[in-house]
């Protein structure tokens, strides 16, 4: 895998442009443009939406008398949850998907809680409309915020990063894609055309994430975990 300053080299080189030696050199205008560009883009592929390379599990541990839970809590790089991916670990019992505010009310105000736990996600919390029980473990897919990994890590577990701060580090997304999406940035940075580059660029994106959900959908709502299977879909294509 190339690393940042591996791809914008190779950026450089479609641009037919000086190469960035040390993307950190705060000296040089031409080295400071292609680290805001590299970030960029990491960050537009970031948003873009659900990859398979930055799809994480996550697990909310319930304590007693608490219904609020703020997911940078337990999920440091926690960006957005993956709808119809949330289930109580042992199976006993399922957990809705995030309820509207409308059914958040009228449930609270109106009407007796049903049996089963809701929620809702507001400002990054999990809102619990009742109070759990005490060490539930609740299992949820998410979006990660990470865009790289410290490939030269003192301890040599390579963490991964929400933005790149080495030369060394390597992003998580295909570095074919993420050079185009370099190479369309300088141009434009530069007062260039760029259309051509920026179309090529839009193009692979969607190729390279339509194929990473060129996958069977996994429905999680079988008879194990009750009798009537609604069908609980897990990062599937007509759900993003």
């Amino acid at each position: 895998m190339a690393n940042i300053l591996e791809i914008c080299q190779d950026a450089a080189n479609l641009a037919a442009t000086q190469k960035p030696q040390d993307l950190f050199n705060g000296t040089s205008q031409q080295e400071a443009i292609f680290l805001s560009i590299a970030r960029s883009t990491l960050d537009s592929l970031r948003r873009y939406g659900d990859w398979q390379e930055l799809t994480k599990e996550g697990e909310l541990k319930t304590h007693r008398n608490k219904k609020v839970y703020y997911i940078k809590d337990f999920c440091p790089d926690f960006f957005s949850l993956l709808n119809n991916t949330v289930f109580i670990k042992d199976g006993t019992e399922k957990v809705i998907g995030a309820i509207t505010p409308e059914q958040f009310m009228r449930e609270r105000y109106f009407n007796a809680p049903e049996n089963g736990l809701k929620f809702k996600i507001q400002n990054n919390r999990f809102v619990f409309l009742s109070e759990p029980e005490e060490g539930m473990k609740i299992v949820f897919n998410y979006r990660s915020a990470n865009v790289c990994y410290d490939a030269e890590d003192e301890y040599g577990d390579n963490p991964e990063k929400t933005e790149i701060t080495k030369n060394t580090d390597i992003p998580l997304f295909d570095e074919y894609l993420v050079k185009l999406g370099i190479v369309w940035r300088w141009y434009r940075r530069n007062g260039m055309p760029y259309e051509e580059e920026f179309n090529e660029y839009q193009q692979e994106v969607k190729k390279r994430f339509a194929s990473s959900l060129a996958v069977k959908d996994v429905n999680l709502a079988q008879g194990y975990f009750f009798e009537k299977a609604e069908g609980v879909i897990v990062n599937a294509a007509a759900s993003n």
